[in-house]
């Protein structure tokens, strides 16, 4: 049946196919016109290829800034709070700051070791005080974790104020111990 329905196919179109040659230098002329297209489609696409690099870049750009400057906080301290908080802080801060100038100036070997473990006592105070900056930013500005943070900041300056004191009691014990060998 197949070869029945091409047989007429074929019957019905004779007389029609182009059986002509092709004139002398139709493949030339041809080929000619087909590289004048590339030619033009070359130079039109010219721009494409640098716009397309500069394009990507800007995209990159724009995903490496979105990503640097992305405003998740992960924590926060009690200026972030209220103008009352942070002047709450920069008086704790300062009065620490000085306390610790006036540790750090007793340079006796008698007092160094209470020196330093006073030193690694506010380290870990300082390290709880980054837990609680965390905590206060999960906990929305809990009063707690205020309450926290303001307490560790006192007793940064109680455990200050002790040692200080305890080293002058020494050097205190220690001149008189010289004033009644003479």
């Amino acid at each position: 049946m197949n070869k029945d329905h091409l047989n007429t196919l074929f019957e019905s179109l004779e007389g029609t196919f182009d059986v002509h040659e092709t004139p002398t230098g139709h493949q030339k002329r041809f080929l000619d016109r087909l590289n004048v297209e590339k030619q033009e489609v070359k130079k039109e696409n010219r721009w494409w290829k640098p716009l397309s690099i500069a394009a990507s870049v800007m995209v990159l750009i724009g995903l490496g800034l979105t990503f640097l400057t992305r405003s998740d906080v992960t924590e926060a301290d009690l200026a972030s709070i209220s103008p009352e908080m942070e002047q709450t802080q920069t008086f704790f801060t300062s009065t620490i700051n000085k306390e610790l100038e006036t540790l750090k100036s007793f340079d006796a070997p008698e007092t160094k070791a209470l020196v330093d473990d006073a030193l690694v006592q506010l380290e870990i105070l300082e390290k709880q005080y980054q837990k609680l900056k965390i905590d206060l930013v999960k906990s929305g500005n809990d009063k707690r974790v205020i309450y926290a943070m303001i307490s560790n900041f006192q007793n940064r300056i109680d455990l200050l104020e002790q040692v200080i004191s305890t080293i002058e009691e020494v050097k205190n014990l220690n001149n008189t111990k010289d004033e009644i060998t003479i």
